[in-house]
């Protein structure tokens, strides 16, 4: 726990999230600020106004009745209550008190007139220390008169927007700092899941698993990924180990045999027919090695090749009664019937070469592996506009749980082991399928099997 928290306070992203929190505090700061100095300038201004209408009231009325008109415009005012908390003050010019709420003239106003804010003790209310703003002139006759009120509310109404500023700002990064943390925390232990878990394959453990949490958030897709591209390694793997135990096993035979031929002809005399014999078998095992590598070769060949190059309209009627043609003497030796079922065109995109190669490789396999004097039917043919071709032989088949692995390089059943071929023919054939973006099934024939691959529909013009 201690080392995740360390690591969680280290991490690039936790720093991220303080820059970005630091960034959103600042500006929210300037925005509250803002506000604060909005809002209190609206209300003083309100304030203002009020203070500057009742001052030109009084100020008028001391033009058209005098100082006694002032004076009655004065307690008129106080006793109606003309200004909220107004306070009134009209001072001789040395400053003496002769009517109004306020017991003296305050000491900050100072001058010939203007707005200010002053403290001070009022006669009616006895409040000290609260905060007074007014409007302060003097007369034609030296009189002083002061029009005011009490802004106090207005200071405290600044200093609530100020607390509350504070809370939300201090609570704001304190919920930002909490949420980093513990998002930090959480990107961190899954990253360290990961890292892990690649440790753990690196020192050769393929079959560990990151573990998925059931979130199903981006992390847990990222995670279903990794396991899905580590069960595909390990797939991998298995199959190459597989590969090699084949090669291994297919190549021990002829060797072997090349080997003892060889021992013989070196302890043995010379002997014209007997060397002959054993140059002719040994070339015959070392051409089956030879034919190995080379179907290796060409599967290579084809995967390494991009699906879209040298793809041209084929027919597959055409291709089929070439792969029927060929094969047709064979299938007589063997005293069976190889048939063909097509109709006059099936038209897709591919490589010519390549899917007469395929279609050869499960006629073949049907010689070898179906019923001797049996029957083999290659149909070409359409489902909707999908083009497919299919070869079905009535021999033994392959059993539903051993389908799944034909494919692989080498395979072989074991009853196939004593029969000729290397294992590679379904191998070719799955590698040009993959190529043109076909599929194959594998079906029951009863008796036998059936091998059908199903081709996408041609997009292009096959007339041009």
């Amino acid at each position: 726990m201690v080392g995740l928290l360390a690591k969680t306070l280290r991490s690039w992203t936790f720093n991220l999230a303080l820059m970005w929190i630091g960034i959103f505090g600042a500006i929210v700061l300037v925005l509250f600020g803002y506000v604060q100095h909005a809002t209190s300038s609206y209300v003083t201004s309100r304030s203002d106004r009020a203070i500057a209408t009742q001052h030109a009231a009084l100020v008028r009325a001391y033009q058209n009745g005098g100082r006694d008109g002032l004076v009655t415009a004065i307690e008129q005012s106080i006793a109606e209550q003309r200004l909220e908390g107004g306070l009134y003050l009209l001072a001789d010019p040395s400053f003496f008190p002769g009517a109004g709420n306020l017991r003296i003239w305050p000491r900050e106003l100072s001058g010939a007139g203007g707005l200010a804010d002053f403290s001070n003790q009022d006669a009616q209310r006895d409040t000290v220390g609260a905060l007074l703003r007014a409007q302060f002139e003097t007369l034609p006759d030296g009189s002083h008169l002061l029009v005011g009120r009490d802004v106090s509310d207005l200071n405290d109404f600044a200093k609530t927007i100020n607390a509350a500023f504070a809370l939300v700002l201090s609570l704001l990064i304190v919920l930002a700092g909490a949420a980093s943390v513990l998002v930090t925390r959480r990107t961190v232990g899954r990253i360290e899941a990961i890292n892990a878990t690649t440790r753990a394959v690196m020192h050769g453990g393929l079959g560990k698993r990151i573990p998925v949490r059931g979130t199903r958030d981006e992390w847990d897709q990222l995670t279903e990924n990794l396991n899905s591209m580590l069960a595909r390694i390990e797939c991998l793997m298995r199959d190459v180990k597989q590969v090699t135990d084949n090669v291994a096993h297919d190549l021990r035979t002829p060797l072997t045999r090349v080997r003892g031929r060889l021992e013989q002809a070196c302890s043995w005399p010379r002997n014209a027919d007997a060397d002959q014999l054993l140059i002719t078998d040994t070339l015959a095992d070392l051409d089956g090695v030879l034919r190995m590598f080379a179907s290796v070769l060409r599967i290579s060949q084809i995967e390494g090749v991009k699906r879209s190059t040298d793809l041209r309209p084929v027919d597959l009627t055409k291709v089929a009664s070439e792969v029927v043609e060929l094969f047709d003497a064979a299938s007589e030796e063997n005293g069976g019937r190889l048939i063909l079922a097509a109709g006059e065109h099936a038209w897709i995109a591919g490589d010519r070469d390549l899917l007469f190669d395929a279609l050869s490789n499960l006629v073949d396999n049907s010689l070898k592996h179906g019923r001797k004097a049996g029957n083999i039917l290659v149909e070409v043919a359409s489902v909707g506009h999908k083009p497919f071709f299919s070869v079905a032989d009535d021999g033994p088949g392959i059993p539903a749980d051993e389908r799944c692995h034909v494919l692989k390089h080498f395979y072989r059943l074991e009853r196939s082991r004593a029969a000729a071929g290397n294992g590679l023919g379904l191998s070719v054939v799955d590698a040009v399928a993959r190529l043109h973006g076909a599929s194959i099934e594998m079906l029951d024939n009863k008796p036998g099997l059936k091998i059908r691959l199903q081709f996408p529909e041609l997009a292009l013009d096959r007339k041009s």
